[in-house]
């Protein structure tokens, strides 16, 4: 073979897989402002309206957690989102949940990533909705209990790829998951079900909602030391 063709050849597939591993990130916005057709409410009867290009959930007595879920099913994805919430509510965004008839008579279960403001501060850490709770506390990651700000705007990352689940709270990371039981389910903006008068009418504001689903692997963020891998393959 001629060296310039063989060169050219090298230098063309060199190009290819640069340009494959620098390609840029198409995020897809997952609420554009106009309209709620994208979700459905499920479980309770919290009210959700959009104000201001925002989703605003409000708290209700005596009703269900609800969530505001896409009629579209993820699987592997980088979900960006801004949340403020009151601080007597506890929330939290589902994903790779599952709402299903024959199964829990349609009570949505799966990964949520906290979104609170309690003494304990575990906000960023992924709970198992109505199926194995706890998985991924922040007991063992101080760092990542100090990320949340109380009455603040507070920027959300979570990366959903294969059985890693990672969350970052304002730029810090969270949780360091592995875990194999979802792959694939829908995202739930949740209001949590109170049962104190006080607590009724409260809000909590989601805004910047964004999704990657392509090319993924290549736009994933380092992990963090102080946010240790747990491993809860096969438990339960």
């Amino acid at each position: 073979m001629n060296k310039n063709l063989t060169l050219l050849i090298c230098i063309l597939s060199f190009t290819i897989v640069l340009s494959s591993c620098t390609k840029k990130a198409i995020w897809e916005p997952i609420f554009k402002g106009e309209n709620l057709l994208n979700f459905e409410i499920l479980n309770g009867n919290a009210e959700y309206k959009i104000e201001n290009n925002m989703i605003v959930g409000i708290s209700k007595l005596n009703t269900p957690n609800t969530f505001l879920a896409t009629k579209k099913k993820y699987k592997d994805f980088i979900l960006e989102f801004e949340v403020w919430a009151d601080t007597s509510l506890n929330s939290g965004v589902q994903f790779r949940s599952i709402s299903d008839p024959d199964i829990k008579n349609g009570r949505v279960h799966g990964y949520q990533a906290e979104i609170e403001s309690s003494p304990r501060k575990w906000a960023g850490g992924i709970y198992d909705e109505a199926r194995r709770g706890w998985l991924y506390p922040l007991t063992n990651n101080l760092k990542g209990q100090q990320a949340f700000k109380i009455n603040e705007w507070n920027k959300y990352r979570i990366e959903a790829i294969g059985s890693e689940i990672k969350t970052w709270v304002n730029g810090i990371q969270c949780a360091n998951l592995i875990d194999n039981m979802t792959s694939k389910g829908i995202i739930g903006l949740q209001v949590h079900g109170i049962s104190k008068k006080r607590q009724e009418g409260k809000l909590i504001k989601w805004k910047n909602l964004r999704i990657l689903t392509e090319n993924v692997e290549n736009h994933r963020w380092d992990s963090n030391s102080h946010a240790p891998i747990i491993n809860t393959n096969n438990k339960g």
